[in-house]
């Protein structure tokens, strides 16, 4: 069978993409970067503003999968058009192209309670499918935890490291559902003599608060248990609302403002939906009782509240330095310049050219569709300062506090944040 897996690169579309060619199937794979191996389509939700926008993608398609999903608005990122009216696009273009079945991701709860345009948008393309000619099926997990991670089950593994577990005010039960048992019910739902137009929650056998999932996290690290740290309201709504300003610079934190309306309710649902489908679904316990954690889910949890750290300070440092060097350094600069043989205008243009390159290497950085070019150019130009300074005012090499010996921890923090850049 050729199925289409829309948001293929996600925590779930990928391992539905791995899963489905494993069973020999076609898989053509869609997302904003197309890159997910052979048959890798690029699309962007966007800008499907009718259904023929989808028409080229789904030649010869016989199944589509949607897995495509985003917290909250932010820059390219729109709730309407990913939930809504351009996945309202695809249903229509699979009507038109007589794609009968379509398999689509919700979230749990949205027919009960939408406190956000997250939940909101995600119930309009609920109903939006249910009003096709389709032999749909709509999926609403809750929680979903696997060995990969990305969004809510990263943030958890690294509160799981830290000593404390710092757990948010107004948080609801948990239902954990293992990504396993999703790759399932959607490998049930592809089969064609499978029943059509249901509306299914995916959800574990057990209810757990947030710190006990935590909790359960740091045991599977083989980390000793940590007591749990209750934050006041006044520090959950700081974060949020940091996490809301950082996704503005394109980075997508898991903590915002979305995430603390949709928290108090929680991630329950009804169990028997998947008892009777025959899919019994693995507690949490069981799951990482069969998958001992390897050291890269401990490096990875480690890692995890670390990197924002690494290009903060990466950040903060270049634009400092820029700043620095056009007023309180202007003298030092202009001094070592002299030093090495360089005077007046030259001297005045070349270290007012260093400290604008500082200033756009770091807001590079800090911004994160351009945050692998900062730290290209922040790694060429420190050596090129090495070099120039060696040539210049060699001197500084025996300054225990001079900027030749600063400049090494500098250029390995650099390719520690290259490393861990990638999110998924």
């Amino acid at each position: 069978m050729k199925i289409a897996v829309v948001g293929g690169t996600g925590l779930i579309g990928s391992a539905i993409v791995a899963h489905l060619f494993a069973r020999g199937h076609v898989v053509v794979s869609m997302s904003r970067s197309g890159h997910s191996g052979p048959g890798a389509h690029r699309v962007d939700i966007s800008k499907a503003t009718s259904p023929s926008y989808w028409v080229p993608h789904l030649d010869g398609v016989e199944a589509v999968v949607n897995c495509a999903g985003v917290l909250q608005d932010s820059p390219g990122e729109s709730t309407s058009m990913v939930h809504h009216h351009g996945i309202a696009n695809l249903f229509a273009a699979c009507e038109q192209l007589q794609i009968r079945r379509v398999i689509h991701f919700s979230a749990i709860g949205v027919d009960r309670e939408t406190p956000s345009d997250f939940s909101r948008s995600k119930l309009a393309g609920d109903k939006a499918l249910m009003e096709r000619d389709l032999d749909w099926v709509i999926l609403r997990p809750s929680v979903v935890i696997g060995r990969a991670a990305y969004g809510a089950s990263a943030l958890m593994r690294g509160l799981a490291a830290l000593p404390a577990i710092p757990v948010m005010p107004n948080t609801g039960q948990l239902q954990i559902v293992l990504l396993e048992d999703v790759v399932r019910a959607v490998e049930h739902f592809l089969d064609p003599a499978a029943p059509a137009r249901q509306v299914v929650e995916l959800v574990g056998p057990q209810r757990y608060s947030f710190g006990e999932v935590v909790a359960l996290i740091r045991r599977w690290c083989r980390w000793p248990p940590a007591r749990e740290i209750h934050l006041p309201q006044f520090t959950s709504s700081l974060m949020y609302k940091l996490g809301d300003l950082v996704s503005y610079l394109g980075w997508r934190p898991p903590v915002r403002s979305t995430a603390e309306r949709e928290i108090g309710r929680g991630a329950v649902g009804n169990l028997e939906d998947m008892q009777r489908l025959g899919l019994h679904p693995k507690s949490l316990p069981e799951f990482f009782a069969a998958e001992q954690a390897s050291v890269q889910e401990r490096w990875f949890a480690g890692m995890y509240l670390v990197k924002p750290a690494i290009f903060v300070v990466l950040s903060l440092f270049w634009i400092s330095t820029g700043f620095i060097s056009l007023g309180p350094g202007w003298g030092y600069g202009m001094g070592l310049m002299g030093e090495g043989g360089v005077e007046g205008t030259a001297a005045a243009l070349t270290v007012i050219a260093g400290a604008l390159a500082d200033l756009v290497i770091g807001i590079a950085i800090a911004y994160r569709p351009t945050s692998r070019y900062g730290l290209y150019a922040a790694i060429v130009i420190s050596f090129t300062y090495a070099i120039i300074g060696t040539i210049l005012v060699p001197r500084l090499w025996a300054d225990p506090l001079g900027p030749m010996l600063k400049i090494w921890p500098i250029i390995v923090l650099h390719f520690a944040a290259l490393a861990v850049l990638e999110d998924r």
